[in-house]
């Protein structure tokens, strides 16, 4: 074969691979896209549910994703739903700055408004929470209930992380850890997040090592900041919001019995669930799927 023969078949094999790259990248971006995941403002969603149904939004705490409330979406499957990954976590962009509980909050807010939803019912687990509560204070046209689940009231109320996640988050022993973090020293971190034997997903533990060491310890850093700044149920008492509070009567992160802070929210309902810990989501998603149902209709 002469040489501009090889030429014209190395262009043509070439631009057949382009075509077929650009295809099948095209095929998983509509694949996404159909199922209701895509990217909004460097924030990753996922959107299921009938269109005309009461919207609710789930925001998850510090270092999870969307994944961590898959045990409840049967229960939520005739909601309009949005999942959203805060800022640094799960598939969202993870820069230097940017983890101020109320900055990530106005960034929630403006992926709603592009996404068009007018009113949400915005429910949080744990660090989620705090964000919920900054997004009702700023943007009350938008949030028209908020669901907090094991989310801390005040920061004298935390009980703290494992050895494992302690360390992680201690100034230059924790970056030198996350360094060679491992599935292991992971689980071991998350451990505390558990009460009843449930079974954690690989992808959960894959999104956290997924994280960089800012975004982690800069989400820390932000909710114990807002909750010293002032209290969860004294910022949501004046916004007149329908709310509901579901802890766990084990939790091992907040004191249970913190969970009464929220009776200074007018009209709060309160839901203690018995002998589980701060991921009601997973360690009782029956009574939590069914809890939130209700709240959200």
């Amino acid at each position: 074969m002469g040489a501009k023969k090889r030429r014209i078949v190395l262009l043509t094999v070439g631009a057949l691979a382009v075509l077929v790259t650009g295809n099948t990248v095209a095929v998983l971006t509509e694949t996404a896209e159909a199922a209701g995941e895509r990217i909004v403002r460097d924030l990753h969603v996922v959107r299921q549910g009938p269109a005309d149904a009461p919207t609710v939004v789930l925001l998850h705490g510090l270092g999870g994703s969307t994944g961590w409330w898959d045990p409840v979406l049967p229960a939520l499957r005739d909601r309009d739903l949005v999942r959203i990954d805060l800022l640094g976590h799960g598939r969202s962009a993870k820069p230097v700055r940017g983890y101020g509980i109320a900055e990530q909050a106005r960034r929630i807010g403006a992926v709603l408004d592009e996404l068009g939803v007018r009113h949400a019912t915005v429910v949080g687990h744990s660090t989620g929470g705090a964000v919920a509560t900054s997004l009702a204070e700023q943007r009350r046209d938008l949030v028209a209930g908020i669901g907090l689940i094991a989310t801390g009231p005040r920061v004298d109320a935390f009980l703290g992380e494992s050895f494992a996640g302690r360390l992680m988050t201690t100034p230059v022993i924790g970056e030198l850890i996350w360094r060679l973090r491992s599935d292991g020293t992971i689980r071991d971190a998350m451990s505390t997040a558990f009460t009843r034997e449930v079974r954690v997903p690989d992808q959960l533990v894959a999104d956290v090592a997924g994280m960089t060491y800012r975004g982690l310890t800069g989400t820390d850093e932000a909710v114990s900041e807002y909750l010293t700044e002032r209290p969860v149920p004294d910022r949501l008492a004046g916004l007149g919001l329908p709310a509901l509070v579901v802890f766990g009567s084990r939790d091992r992160r907040w004191q249970p019995a913190s969970a009464q802070d929220y009776r200074r929210v007018p009209g709060a309902r309160i839901e203690i669930l018995d002998g589980v810990g701060h991921t009601p989501m997973f360690e009782d998603p029956g009574v939590t799927g069914t809890l939130l149902h209700d709240f959200t209709g």
